[in-house]
């Protein structure tokens, strides 16, 4: 992970050259996707995902602005097992179990974007606090009594009991706070104003306490990092 995203940036920092000053502008609206990568304990129950991010920035000086910005992450599905029987109180049997799930970001962030006079490459850094909505849905294809089972990183809860076929084990989601920060490269594309850029983002996001049937307790805390790749106009 740490190669992929090394690469990225000098592969940006490499496109730099000569180019004229951009015009200062006041606001600054930007579309991009790219992979989200899980990271954390997390990673142990969902897999790498897709993202979707728009954004509007409100430049206050030309060196610094406020973002107002939708981030859509579709993770990956993580493939489990859990025990299964086909009736209460017969011997389980391990049972697959696929999870899928989405994070839906609501950031607000300072941006600050130095100057490098006479490269067409420009560097930027931003940080902030978000709102952020997860939801998961976890299925099975199979059939029999489920005994009791939680998982805080899927915000789901199982009490016990029969499933039938391709049963729906549990929806659910949580809205939690959370921060996000990270840099990216800004490419300036011809005479224009619109800009190629590459961005790496890091999302930490405070969840639930769940009580295991073991008697322990779990948080639901998620981490993040996606890549995107994107315009600028």
């Amino acid at each position: 992970m740490r190669k992929v995203v090394g690469f990225l940036f000098v592969a940006a920092l490499i496109a730099a050259v000569p180019a004229s000053a951009q015009d200062d502008k006041k606001i600054t609206v930007n579309i991009a996707g790219g992979p989200t990568f899980v990271t954390s304990s997390a990673s142990n129950h969902f897999g790498t995902g897709g993202n979707f991010d728009f954004g509007v920035t409100f430049n206050v000086t030309p060196l610094v602005g406020v973002q107002v910005e939708y981030s859509g992450n579709r993770l990956g599905s993580k493939d489990r097992t859990i025990d299964m029987s086909p009736c209460e109180g017969c011997t389980p049997e391990p049972t697959p179990v696929t999870a899928h799930g989405w994070v839906h970001a609501f950031d607000f962030n300072l941006v600050a974007h130095p100057r490098w006079e006479g490269r067409r490459a420009q560097p930027y850094f931003l940080a902030g606090p978000g709102v952020y909505y997860r939801s998961a849905n976890v299925t099975t294809p199979g059939v029999g009594y489920i005994p009791p089972y939680c998982d805080p990183w899927w915000y789901w809860c199982w009490p016990g009991g029969f499933v039938p076929v391709d049963q729906v084990l549990g929806s659910a989601s949580e809205t939690n706070f959370g921060i996000n920060f990270g840099g990216g490269v800004n490419v300036k594309l011809g005479d224009s104003n619109a800009q190629f850029y590459v961005e790496v983002r890091y999302h930490y996001v405070w969840g639930k306490t769940y009580d295991l049937p073991d008697g322990t307790t779990q948080s639901s805390t998620g981490q993040y990092l996606p890549i995107l790749f994107g315009f600028k106009f």
